[in-house]
């Protein structure tokens, strides 16, 4: 009798603590239950669905377990020893999903392809922390219900100060994807190099591709527009849309050594800075080069830049060109030549159906709000993010402190960006941001898209060096981007995290261990002079 009540106690003990389980999943789902028993996937298996138009995906987990497992699962709809089916039902937010499973079923569904895909990544994640016995994978079951707080959950390259190539691209593509994050913004062009194929002015990519910020020299290194279509396709089955960002009218020194016929000078730290906003000429070359973008990248969105270019448009006033502009149209100064100049560009953008992106500078400019999307950026001027909230812009929230993962991410390291106080940017601070804390935000949720990271590479020279500084940051920015602040809780996130480092490993990747911060050495040097 003692042993029989001794058995009852245990169990219901054990009860509680089995309540209590953390979904192993990052980022971290809304709700999670953990299920009872395992859900087996094997080569017995099938992957099935309930609407054609989700064949795709299901072909693309196929290959993912395959890949992964060397598990090869059917994709078909006769039932199987377990089945995974992807089913669509009736829902207005695309990225939700729920996953429901059993012993003998996996069910993923979602109103919109991209949450079934959300949908998958939660079941992939799950597999990875799954024993295996031989080809057999044992998922512990698990039954979400999901859905992120931000549309928006996106990373910025940039590949004109170092050009990283196609395969170190795709694999970024696949972290993101692995992470659910779905904006790719792909800074292409800036005063070290152009790194886009436009067909009409070829010299972009053969003059202007040339160098990169450790050596100026280097041969020239660019993006065919065949390789921009197979990155395309390639984030696009990872419900991963990709803007491209054509810098202007700032940091065009590229195109500048390439056609300096629509050069509008720059300064001796930054020659050939900016383009001529006084030639007519410049507005018809650069809308060519938008024409030929536009039909590169579907997501119908254009980034623009337009940020710093007080850094090289001090010779604007000696200019011309530019001084029949300002006359013609009453401009006072360089702003308002810089702003009328984004207008122009940010016209033809709209004529090619797409959305314009900029800098937060472009907050002083006058563009239509429902087409018009800022990248706060400058943590130190809320007054350029309460100016866009108040024109009714959309903005997407990439502070310096804590987005920069070009700045360091521990006290010990020595290359890579600081900020004027030493600040640098923590896995805790990138986690524990919230745009709550910020009071420009208050009143103006509704038009906050969502958060970005954004790596800019002066300080980046190498694939190892850009593993370092995004991994495992990567991972807090998803968690940041898709989880609600009330819910999240950093030292939970740590020990779901904990879990992903061998991820990291068995990919070959050169991470930051949080854990052991001696396992990696940071790698790179530092550049000489940058652009803050």
């Amino acid at each position: 009798m003692k042993k029989y009540l001794l058995a009852i106690a245990i169990v219901l003990t054990a009860i509680p603590v089995a309540a209590q389980q953390i979904c192993p999943v990052i980022p971290l789902p809304v709700k999670a239950d953990k299920g009872r028993g395992t859900f087996e996937i094997s080569a017995q298996s099938v992957i099935s669905w309930e609407d054609t138009s989700l064949v795709q995906l299901g072909t693309w987990l196929q290959q993912e377990l395959l890949r992964r497992y060397h598990i090869e699962v059917p994709l078909q709809r006769k039932s199987g020893s377990t089945v995974i089916l992807l089913k669509k039902i009736t829902g207005t937010n695309m990225d939700a999903y729920t996953l429901a499973m059993n012993k003998q079923t996996a069910t993923i569904s979602a109103g919109a392809r991209e949450g079934v895909f959300n949908g998958i990544i939660s079941l992939l994640q799950l597999t990875a922390q799954a024993p295996a016995r031989g080809k057999v994978l044992q998922v512990p079951c698990w039954n979400i219900t999901d859905a992120p707080q931000y549309a928006w959950r996106g990373v910025m390259l940039d590949e004109s100060r170092y050009f990283f190539g196609k395969e170190k691209v795709k694999s970024m593509l696949d972290w993101m994807a692995f992470y659910k994050l779905n904006r790719f913004h792909w800074h292409l062009t800036d005063m070290p190099g152009w790194r886009l194929e436009i067909k009409k002015y070829p010299l972009l990519t053969t003059v202007g591709g040339i160098g990169n910020i450790a050596d100026p020299k280097a041969p020239a290194a660019y993006y065919t527009q065949d390789d921009i279509r197979e990155i395309v396709a390639y984030a696009k089955a990872r419900c991963i849309d990709i803007i491209p960002e054509i810098d202007m009218p700032g940091h065009a020194g590229a195109a500048n050594r390439a056609y300096p016929a629509f050069d509008g000078g720059g300064t001796a730290k930054y020659p050939q800075f900016t383009f001529n906003p006084g030639r007519e000429g410049t507005y018809s070359y650069l809308a060519d080069i938008l024409t030929e973008t536009a039909q590169l990248f579907p997501a119908q969105l254009i980034h623009l830049g337009g940020d710093e270019v007080t850094f090289g448009n001090a010779g604007w006033d000696q200019d011309t060109g530019i001084i029949r502009l300002k006359q013609a149209h009453g401009l006072k100064d360089r702003k308002q030549v810089e702003d009328y100049f984004i207008q122009r560009m940010a016209d033809t953008v709209l004529q090619l159906h797409n959305k314009v992106m900029a800098w937060d500078e472009i907050a002083t400019a006058s563009l239509p709000a429902d087409s018009t999307i800022v990248c706060w950026w400058r943590h130190d001027k809320p007054e350029n993010l309460a100016m866009a909230f108040q024109k009714g812009y959309s903005v997407v929230l990439c502070p310096r402190l804590p987005f920069y993962f070009d700045f360091v991410q521990d006290s010990t390291h020595k290359i890579g960006r600081r900020w004027k106080d030493g600040e640098f940017n923590h896995l805790e601070a990138v986690y524990n941001f919230s745009a709550a804390a910020i009071p420009a935000t208050q009143g103006h949720e509704s038009l906050i898209l969502g958060v970005q990271a954004c790596l800019w590479s002066e300080t980046i020279h190498s694939n190892n060096r850009l593993d370092f500084l995004l991994f495992p940051r990567i991972a807090a920015l998803a968690e940041t981007a898709w989880t609600s602040a009330p819910a999240k809780d950093f030292n939970g996130f740590k020990t779901r995290l904990k879990a992903q480092l061998p991820l990291y490993a068995k990919e070959h990747l050169y991470y930051f261990d949080i854990f052991q911060p001696g396992r990696h050495q940071e790698s790179g040097k530092a550049a000489a002079n940058y652009i803050d």
